[in-house]
Order: structure tokens, then sequence, then C-alpha cells
């Protein structure tokens, strides 16, 4: 029913695939127009808009930068921190 399709992203310029089951999911979902960008443009684009909070890392303890406000007695890790304890679970 549904065919990959290329398309040009309207940032970037770059050419990017709209899958067929991106196309179902916009389907299932009501969404009437395809993506005029790429997945990198859009998360940029969306991360553009959000405040960064400064924190300490709870486990290396390194100052790092994250996009929530940190809540007192709760964890919060950098990204390197986080990319290895998500990896280990």
């Amino acid at each position: 029913m549904y065919q990959d399709k290329t398309l040009i992203c309207k940032d970037c310029g770059k050419e990017f695939v709209f899958s067929a089951g991106e196309q179902e999911f916009y389907a299932e979902k009501g969404f009437e127009h395809e993506p005029t960008r790429c997945k990198e443009c859009r998360t940029a684009r969306k991360s553009a808009n959000k405040p960064l909070f400064d924190a300490v890392c709870s486990r290396c303890g390194k100052e790092c930068k994250v996009r929530f406000e940190p809540t007192p007695g709760r964890d919060v890790y950098c990204d390197e921190c986080f990319k290895e304890i998500r990896a280990n679970r």
C-alpha cells in the first residue's frame, strides 16, 4: 500500500526517506501533510526552543547541561554516563 518516498528537507536541502512505515503511522494519526524536514533538522528545531539547565552528574561529578530542571534528591547524569548506564541495562 505504501512505498518509501525520497523527500527534500526544507532546512538543509538534503534528501531523506519518508518510509512506508512512517507513512502508515502518519495516516493512522490523521496527519495530512508529509514531513518537510529530515530527522536531524526536526530534532534540532525542537531542541532550539528548550532552555538548558546547569547540573552536576551524579555519577562522575562533571558539570553538564540538561533539558529539564533538576529536582533536588534525584540523580542527573551527563550524556556519557547516561549512555553507559543505558547500555548496561
